[in-house]
This record gives C-alpha cells, structure tokens and sequence, in this order.
C-alpha cells in the first residue's frame, strides 16, 4: 500500500537537472529551506552519466575565451577537475549528489516525479510527487515553486500560460523565425560510446535497427566514433513529451544502425573500427525543447543580437543561436544542416524571463524560461541554464526574506544582483559593490597594481585584465583608516577562465583534468592589531576560484601571502575584500 508524505519548505525545485542543482543550492544558500524534487536518481540532467551531453555556454567550448560561466557551475566544474582526473560520469554524478547532500537546508527527493499540483486563490499550493522506489506520494507545501524540469512539467498542472513550437515571424520581429507559426520543435538524441580492443570485435544488428547502407544517408560525419553523435536526433516533429517512449525506440534503431554502418558498411572506415566495440548505450533522450513558460519577459531574437542590456539582468548567455530542423537525422535527405544564425554576442538575460506572469509564486530556469524558439535555441545549452538556475534560487531565497511573491522582486533588482555577484556570477555590465571598509582601506602590494581587486569586474573582459598580477611570495596588504570588524575575506581566484575545462568523456588535447596552474592553492593571512601583524588564518590545498576565509576579527588591516598555486609561479586575484 502507498502512503502519502507532507512536507513543509520555502521553495521547492522541480527537476535536478544543472539548472534545477542550481537553483536548489542557491537558494539553500541564501537561508531558505529548500527542497529539490527529481524524477532521476542521479543529478545533472543532461550532463549526467545517463546523457553525457557536454554543458556547453557561453564560452563555446573556450572558442571564446573568459566568458565561461562561474559562480556554481564553475565551483562544480573545479572540483571535478580535482577529484575526477579520470572523467569517470559516475564519479561526476557522485560530486553533484554529494555537493546537494552536505547542502544545510536542501532535502533531496529524488526518483520522485512531480504529478499533481493543488492551486489555492491563483497560488501553487503544494505539489505532489511520487516516488516508485518508495511507494510514496510525496506532498511538498512552499511558498515559492521553481520549476527546473525542461519540460515544464508545472504548466498543465496548474493552468500556468506556456508555448510549444515555433513562432511566426511577425509575432516578435524575428527574422531567423519560420514565415508562420508551427508545432516543430528541436529534436532529442541518443549517443553511444566506443572503446578499442586488441583483437577484432564483430557487431552483429538486431533486426529493428535502421539500415544505412551509404555514408550519404548520414546528416554528420562519422570518421571518429569514440562517442557519438549530436546528429542522432529525432521527435521534432512529434510530440515531444508524450511520444518520448516512442522516439526513444526509433532513436534506438537508428543509433544501432550507424554503429552497424561503422562497423560493416562503411567503404571509407569499417576496417579501422574493426576492433572497436559499443561500451556505453544511452537510453535516457537527452531533450532539446518542449514546452516554454510565458513569463513576465519573453526573449527574442533581437534581445540576444543586441547584447540584452537589460537594466534586471540576472543572468547571461552567448551561445550561437543553434537551431536543429524538426525533421532531424532525416535531414541527410533533405539537404538539411542545423541553422547557426551568425555570431551571438554576449548578452543579458532578465529576470522577468524567470518568473511567471500569471501565478504569483511560480518561478523557472533552463530550457523551458521564457523565450521564444528562436532566442531558446541558444539559451538551452547547459551553462546559460545554470546561471538562470542559480538566479531564480537566489532571487526566491531574497524573496522569502522579505515576504514577498518574486514579481515583487523587481523592485530589489539591484540587491539580487549584489548577492549574485558576491557569489561569483558574471552579470554583463554590472559591477560588484564593496562594503565601505574595503573601499576606504589602503591597498598595498609587494608587487603590481593591487587596484583593479576592487574595481568590480572580476574577469578579463576585452582588453582589460581587471587583476592583480602576482606572484608566489607576494603580499597584499589592506589597511583601514579606522580599526574595523572584519568577519571574512573573499578572494577571487585565477582559475583558467581562457582554459576548456568541461567534463567530457572524449578528451581534447586542450581539455583539462587537472586544477588550472594557475589557481591558487596556500595562502596566510595576517591581521593588524595594535600595530603588530598577527596569524589570522590561511588557505590549504584550496582548489576554487571563489575563496572564503573566515576572520571575525577587530583589526586595523588585513595582509594576504601567496605561497603556493597548482604549479605556476605568476597568478592573479580578480578580486579581494573583505565584510
């Protein structure tokens, strides 16, 4: 017999997937008690050992270099760097799971698929799910909802406005838009993974699988087969929740079939991957598009190519405007290649696309915010979610502090910006403001010019290095006109940003496995009191950009030694003040 389980929280996240983790832990973060329902057992969504797919962003695999996304998603990306040197998936899994389990105030729920949800006067009320490993019905009570699934699995059930398809070309201006609106929408992917062996490994298909006798019946190349393909890609053109089973099945027979060709049909390589063998078949599909909440802001097309200098600008993307035909692998035949519409600057996400804009405590983030198919087609790759995740839980945390519906938060746009910023989120043209002891202290350094530590952008951007150079053996001292509380000092840390390191089960000749050299790892902090310089606290083995040293101190000044980095001998700090 089932039993039914009531739970109370502030904010409730639906789907664990890197927007839904993010949203999650940020708002645990930031004091509200939070619980994160997932229909997976392991975190990560598509990034996960279930999918694989790379966490692409705004940085395009590094062809651009600074402009990967930080704050969560590089703390993530770092410590996987440390503890999984060997690219293992699971082992990357592990890392999501254990960053949520030690989270104080985050409950997991996973293998629990959200169902039902009980509206009460236009609010989300409570939403229910069900956990088939339990034989329990999970009933979450919250003040604020965020719905991470990608599918919006929230909007039919409670009535909340949502777009499925693509625009017409009229309805907001969109050149890259069809002429006329349809049901199309990107398709989803299988992969597989391949390892070598020393000794020839026959394939036989089973009688299911789709037949590709020539090359020329395959829409992607195929001469390298370690891991395969984006171009597997079928259902846009069906209904993308409902027919997954279905498209899985098909996805499934045609994923076969191009391992068939590679191993027995290919003129050009059957030879070389003669002693190849399937490792790894995926059998979740990885999803690009299904339903989209209309929210308070729609982006479009124009807001993406005009940079989206929006004055609540909360997160940011960059990702080329990547659009897959509906019709998907069956575009070989129709002379069909996904559409990348020019180059896609740098822009601002609102908050508006984050929250509804007809249920007062309805929030959302990743693939299904609110954008029209156009804008989506670059704001669904993992990176842009992540960041729009670790927005949407900030912002609901703020919101349940001040006892208000996150559309109310608009009117404290600049505070949910600080706090972001504070954690290391890179919101384009907006600076971090420092408390008034760091903007008055006196910055001394044995070497370089210390300024730019306090000058608000805490990354290269353009031509501006926005750092303090230094090496190892420098110090940093910050002096204060008057002896002040210090309670923590935040570095901001060289991590590589110029660097590729995105978890990938295919390694890249540029693609890291270990902390960038550049990273700091020892420091020793000192504190002024009575005019003697006295231990204060230090840095070991630190492997993340963002580094917190607790002081808790009265001092009349702070001083910072650089003794060690992951092995180069110049670094930089992009910032350091104190609170």
């Amino acid at each position: 017999m089932s039993r039914t389980l009531t739970h109370e929280a502030d904010v409730c996240v639906i789907g664990g997937g890197m927007a839904g983790l993010a949203a999650a832990l940020s708002a645990a973060r930031h004091g509200a008690d939070t619980v994160l329902m997932h229909d997976r057992p392991v975190l990560g969504g598509n990034a996960s050992s279930e999918c694989r797919v790379h966490i692409s962003g705004a940085d395009r695999h590094n062809r651009r270099p600074n402009a990967r996304e930080t704050g969560i998603l590089e703390e993530l990306r770092l410590a996987n760097l440390c503890r999984n040197p060997q690219r293992s998936y699971s082992v990357w899994d592990a890392i999501l799971y254990d960053t949520a389990r030690r989270e104080e105030g985050l409950r997991l729920m996973l293998n629990c698929s959200a169902q039902q949800a009980c509206m009460a006067d236009g609010r989300i009320e409570s939403v229910t799910g069900w956990q088939g490993t339990t034989q329990t019905h999970h009933r979450v009570r919250a003040r604020i909802f965020i719905d991470c699934s990608g599918d919006a699995v929230l909007a039919p059930l409670t009535g909340a406005a949502f777009r499925i398809g693509r625009e017409g070309r009229e309805e907001f201006g969109e050149s890259f838009a069809p002429e006329r609106p349809d049901r199309g929408t990107m398709g989803m992917t299988l992969a597989f993974a391949a390892a070598e062996h020393d000794s020839p490994q026959p394939f036989t298909a089973p009688p299911w699988a789709h037949r590709f006798d020539r090359c020329e019946d395959l829409p992607g190349g195929h001469g390298w087969w370690e891991l395969g393909y984006w171009w597997i890609e079928l259902g846009g053109l069906a209904d993308s929740i409902h027919d997954t089973e279905q498209i899985r099945d098909q996805l499934l027979a045609v994923v076969l079939g191009v391992w068939d060709h590679i191993k027995n049909r290919c003129p050009h390589h059957r030879r070389q991957a003669a002693n190849w063998a399937l490792n790894w078949l995926q059998f979740l599909p990885a999803k690009r598009e299904s339903r989209r909440y209309v929210g308070r802001h729609v982006l479009s097309q124009q807001d993406l190519m005009s940079g989206g200098h929006f004055p609540d600008v909360v997160a940011y993307g960059g990702w080329t405007i990547d659009e897959h035909p509906p019709v998907g692998v069956g575009c070989a035949g129709l002379g069909l290649r996904p559409a990348y519409h020019g180059d896609t600057p740098i822009y601002g996400i609102p908050y508006g696309t984050l929250v509804a804009r007809d249920i007062p405590n309805l929030m959302f983030a990743g693939r299904c915010a609110s954008c029209t198919h156009i804008a989506m087609s670059s704001a669904r790759v993992m990176g842009t979610a992540t960041v729009m995740g670790q927005a949407a839980g900030t912002a609901a945390a703020l919101a349940v502090r001040r006892g208000i519906d996150p559309p109310e938060v608009s009117d404290h746009v600049g505070q949910l910006q600080q706090a972001l910023l504070a954690d290391d989120a890179y919101l384009p043209g907006v600076r971090q403001e420092f408390s008034e002891t760091t903007v008055r202290a006196k910055l001394i350094a044995s070497a370089g010019d210390p300024e730019p530590l306090r000058d608000g952008i805490n990354r290269p951007v353009g031509d501006e290095q926005h750092a303090w150079n230094c090496r190892v053996g420098d110090a940093l001292e910050m002096v204060f006109p008057a002896p002040a509380v210090v309670e923590r000092l935040t570095l901001i840390a060289d991590s590589g940003l110029d660097q590729l390191i995105q978890m990938s089960h295919w390694q890249a000749d540029d693609q890291r496995t270990s902390p960038p050299e550049s990273l700091l790892a020892d420091a020793r902090l000192e504190v002024r009191i009575g005019g003697r310089w006295v231990p204060a606290g230090a840095v070991r083995g630190n492997y993340q950009r963002l580094v917190r040293i607790d002081v808790a101190r009265r001092c009349e000044g702070i001083r910072l030694t650089i003794e060690k980095t992951w092995g180069a001998e110049q670094t930089r700090l992009f910032a350091a003040y104190v609170d």
